[in-house]
């Protein structure tokens, strides 16, 4: 599958806590992932990449003007999306609303484990 890694970019320690345990992971040998600040901290066009890709993972621990209109689009777009959140955060009514798949967790272990079995959901159904 191909993946889009949308989250703000108020995020603490993104690449350390995201980006690293990702591309540490199976999902990493498996999917195609853009992780959108990787190599640059420069503002990234996602709307092309959304366009082409099989679901967007939404990391909604923190919010973001921009996270919200990358998640507006793959939802316009009938993109499937996994919404992640560390553990202890109150997500807002309007993203409970939002049709997709929530994760909550306690550490990048949790993340992987919750966004394989996920994945694989999306990937059969």
């Amino acid at each position: 599958m191909k993946i889009y890694v949308a989250h703000s970019k108020r995020l603490k320690n993104y690449k350390e806590n995201l980006y690293i345990p990702i591309r540490n992971s199976r999902l990493n040998d498996i999917h195609e992932i853009k992780l959108p600040h990787e190599f640059s901290e420069e503002p990234y066009s996602s709307k092309e990449f959304i366009k082409t890709c099989d679901l967007l993972i939404a990391e909604i621990t923190e919010t973001g003007t921009g996270l919200g209109i990358e998640i507006g689009w793959a939802d316009a777009m009938e993109k499937p999306i996994i919404y992640t959140y560390r553990k202890g955060i109150k997500i807002s009514e309007s993203v409970k609303s939002m049709e997709g798949y929530f994760l909550e967790y306690n550490n990048s272990d949790e993340l992987i484990t919750g966004l394989e079995s996920r994945i694989l959901d999306i990937k059969y159904k």
